[in-house]
């Protein structure tokens, strides 16, 4: 069940209901409910209207199996990774490569990115690769490439990690942390990502419905970390000219049934150069709070992913090209004030004098 508590509630009321829950075994965990008050999931029925409690707005008894991921939980949410703020209206960029290869080369695309408009660093210090025989990354030294990259520039980083032994390690280079598509459904690594503070980035399983990508996301806030962001990064389909499919319903989908914020990856999500400017654009029309996307001074001899990988330059080209385009979808927030307008301009007999009214509303 989901009860939400006013700002104004003693504190009392919130130590009483956490105290029911656990004397009935019930996991339940707070959260901030976007309006100065908080909500608690509780995973079972307490008689709260028994209990004579302060402040309490609302009790919702029936709710989704995801339930402090929900909608009716709380009001949108808005991750902050050091200084950026993911969810807050304008798209973030989190760029650099597949692989941290050494600590020059990171500062040197880390610079590079930041010029070009990101706003987050991304690279990994461990890599899970189909092939045993492929790189699998710099592990501690990646991560302290990283650091170092973050210190010459400013920017916050992300990295992914692997293993529940690995968190405390990762967690002391970085901004945030990355549960990659094969780990969505590590619940061990994702309960442990739960107790940190760090905010986590959950990419979508390539095989994962939207109730099951939510549901891990739930795991992670279960544990009281409720700074989560997802990430689509494409799923597995049947053309095998795409290393995966871009699911770009799930992100307006998640939207009305989620607070969380939600990205795209059109690098994964495509496999291909080619490709990942048209899908970037297509992920922020589609309502994505951000992109995420693989870029490297010489995508060509990348030590993975180079065929996905795009350069710097193009980093600057998505990059204006998109805030152009989320200024201009803004523009349609207001295109309800337009339909009388617009209706006045149908009821017109002439064309040229159609034609002049239309030009007139635009």
């Amino acid at each position: 069940m989901l009860i939400t508590i006013a700002p104004e509630a003693p504190p009392s009321t919130r130590t009483a209901i956490l105290a029911a829950a656990l004397e009935r075994g019930f996991q339940a965990q707070a959260m901030a409910n976007g309006r100065g008050g908080q909500v608690i999931g509780v995973a079972g029925s307490l008689p709260v209207e028994q209990m004579e409690l302060g402040g309490i707005v609302d009790v919702q008894a029936i709710h989704k199996p995801f339930m402090m991921a929900s909608i009716e939980a709380r009001d949108r949410s808005v991750v902050t990774v050091g200084d950026v703020a993911i969810g807050g209206g304008l798209p973030v960029f989190i760029a650099g490569p597949c692989s941290i290869e050494s600590k020059d080369d990171q500062i040197e695309i880390a610079r590079a990115v930041k010029a070009a408009g990101a706003n987050i660093l991304r690279g990994g210090a461990f890599k899970p690769r189909s092939s045993p025989y492929s790189f699998q990354g710099l592990g501690k030294e990646g991560l302290e490439a990283l650091a170092a990259a973050r210190e010459v520039t400013g920017l916050p980083v992300v990295t992914e990690v692997m293993e529940p032994e690995q968190v405390d390690l990762v967690a002391g280079y970085t901004d945030m942390l990355q549960i990659g598509s094969r780990n969505m459904a590590n619940f061990p690594l994702l309960k442990r990502v739960g107790r940190s503070t760090v905010p986590v980035l959950l990419k979508r399983g390539f095989a994962a419905t939207q109730e099951e990508f939510l549901m891990s996301a739930e795991y992670i806030m279960a544990g009281g970390n409720t700074n989560v962001v997802l990430c689509e990064r494409g799923i597995r389909a049947f053309d095998a000219a795409f290393r995966f499919s871009l699911d770009l319903n799930v992100v307006p989908s998640i939207k009305e049934v989620s607070h969380l914020p939600i990205i795209v990856d059109p690098s994964h999500g495509t496999g291909r150069r080619s490709l990942v400017a048209r899908m970037a654009m297509a992920g922020l029309a589609a309502g994505a709070d951000g992109l995420m996307i693989e870029v490297d001074a010489d995508p060509d001899h990348a030590l993975s992913d180079g065929y996905q990988t795009i350069t710097p330059v193009e980093m600057g080209r998505i990059h204006r090209r998109g805030m152009a385009l989320v200024e201009a979808l803004h523009g349609f927030d207001d295109a309800d004030d337009l339909v009388p307008d617009v209706a006045e301009a149908v009821r017109i007999t002439s064309i040229e004098d159609a034609a002049v009214e239309l030009e007139r509303i635009a």
